[in-house]
This record gives structure tokens, C-alpha cells and sequence, in this order.
């Protein structure tokens, strides 16, 4: 069964703000010379993942000064080149870009991203803004996949009123075509929204990073009939264990091909359906 993580963050530790930092200490039970070493080594990272029984990672790019911290593309781009295992997204700040649709295409057809990750709640924007949506078109005309983070946050300066998955339902409708990543699946207020929407939707999907694996059946009473169209990530450095999370995943009282989707298969479906290719490069066994 091939795990892929579709959430996994790379950082520069001096660009963090100081509660970011005290957040990666207490939940992952590292210290930061520990998570330095891996967010500067691919092959260290890599070799964690492993050790986790994760054979892919989507590794994103996060560019929100005021509520997190700040690490660009270019960084991302460098960390993943050359790693099979390693999918870089890109993250368009648009607040801080003039011309957000080229700096996306930019990211993707200089630096090689398979994939945009936005965060309203972090940026403050509502996810169906007029202003975004050059970036949607954009995305589209690329075939690259959209990540949008919804729900809660905990970090200073993040504003919950954007990250309600209900903006994401304008979206699917004015770009039917593009594929849409619920990130966090409405943590925490939304659950039910996040649910509806994928089942709606043709191209939205649920990504379940941030959530506790074993409530997965409590949230979402129904999963097994979005088998489809759920997507594990596990939201490191903000964990303790990727592979406790993947093991309680295997625990819950699904079927073994639901698991088998929401683990990996999904994910290899989507970004194989995104870039035509990418996954036969990456996965040659075709497992």
C-alpha cells in the first residue's frame, strides 16, 4: 500500500514568529536542533518519511509573515529538487504580489511546483474573492490542483471567518473543472460542510491533515461513501508520530480499499491526473 503525505511543511526556523515556534517544540516533542537538521537535509527528511512508512510527501511552501512565518518558493523549490519523494507546492501570498497569476506561473514552469497552496485564514482573503480568481484561471490553465486551508488555526493573527469551506462552493461552481483540496476538512466548526461539498463537487476533495485519525468515523459518520475523494496528510512538523497517524488510520473499522485510498490512492490518482506522467516518473513500479 503506498502512503503518500498530501501536508508536510518545510521552514526557515529564523522566519518563524516565536509562537510558531514554541507550537513546533510542544507538538512534534522535538527540539529545534532536531527539526533544523531535517528541514535542511531532503535526504534526511526523506529518510524519516521512510521511517514512517511514508513514500511520498507533498512539501508546501508558506509565505504568511504576520501569522506564521515566512518561507518561499525558491527555498521549497531547491529543498525538493532532484527527490523522487518530494512534491513541491507553491503558496502565492496575495497580499504581498502584484501580479499573483504570473508569480503562479512562475512557480510552476521555472521551479517545477505540481501544485498551489492557499491560506485565507493566514492571509486574509475569503477563498471566493474576485481578486483570487486570476489565480484559480491560472491554476486551471496550468492543470494544477488548488489546496485551500479551512477551518481553525491556533496561531496569533488568523482569522477563522475565511476559512469556512462554504467560499470554496463559489469556486467549484465558476471553475468546475479545477481541482480543489479542502485542507483540514473544516477543523474543528465545519465537518459537515467539508463533507457535503466533496460529495457535491465532482473536483473537491477533503484533505484530513490536523485531524486526530482515530475521531475521523466521529467527524465524518459517512466516510466510506467519500472513500473517493478523502486525502491523508499529516501536517509534520505539527505531530508527533507520522506513523502513529498512518497506523490508526489502518486501524479504523473501514474497508481495506477505502484505507488503500484515503492512505494514498487518491492522491496518486489526482496528481497523475494533474500532470500526466509525474507519477510514472516518480513510481515506476506503478504500485
Amino acid at each position: 500500500m503506498t502512503v503518500i503525505d498530501f501536508h508536510l511543511h518545510v521552514m526557515d526556523l529564523e522566519q518563524l514568529q516565536p509562537w510558531t515556534t514554541e507550537y513546533l517544540i510542544r507538538s512534534s516533542g522535538r527540539d529545534l536542533d532536531y527539526l533544523g537538521r531535517l528541514m535542511t537535509s531532503p535526504e534526511l527528511l526523506v529518510e524519516m518519511l521512510r521511517q514512517n512508512g511514508v513514500d511520498y510527501a507533498v512539501v508546501i511552501t508558506e509565505i504568511s509573515p504576520i501569522t506564521t512565518g515566512v518561507i518561499s518558493n525558491e527555498a521549497v523549490a531547491e529543498f525538493c529538487q532532484g527527490q523522487k519523494a518530494l512534491i513541491p507546492f507553491a503558496n502565492i501570498n496575495p497580499s504581498l504580489v502584484a501580479n499573483p497569476a504570473r508569480e503562479l506561473e512562475r512557480c510552476v514552469t521555472e521551479m517545477g511546483f505540481k501544485g498551489l497552496k492557499l491560506y485565507p485564514t493566514y492571509q486574509g482573503f475569503y477563498p471566493n474573492d474576485s481578486s483570487i480568481y486570476p489565480l484559480y484561471a491560472k491554476a486551471l490553465e496550468l492543470g494544477i490542483p488548488v489546496m485551500i486551508h479551512t477551518g481553525s488555526s491556533i496561531f496569533a493573527g488568523a482569522r477563522l471567518k475565511y476559512g469556512d469551506p462554504l467560499w470554496i462552493d463559489d469556486v467549484a461552481v465558476d471553475f468546475p473543472e479545477l481541482t480543489l483540496i479542502q485542507v483540514h476538512s473544516g477543523r474543528g466548526m465545519w465537518y459537515e460542510r467539508a463533507f457535503f461539498l466533496a460529495r457535491l463537487h465532482q473536483n473537491v476533495y477533503m484533505e484530513i491533515a490536523g485531524l486526530p485519525p482515530r475521531k475521523l468515523i466521529e467527524y465524518f459518520p459517512e466516510l466510506e461513501k467519500n472513500a473517493d475523494k478523502v486525502i491523508f496528510g499529516s501536517d509534520w512538523p505539527g505531530l508527533r508520530s507520522i506513523k502513529d497517524n498512518v497506523a490508526a488510520i489502518r486501524s479504523l473499522p473501514l474497508s481495506d480499499e477505502t484505507k488503500a485510498k484515503i492512505l494514498g490512492g487518491n492522491a496518486a490518482r489526482l496528481l497523475d491526473s494533474a500532470w500526466p506522467g509525474l507519477w510514472q516518473e516518480r513510481n515506476p513500479s506503478g504500485a
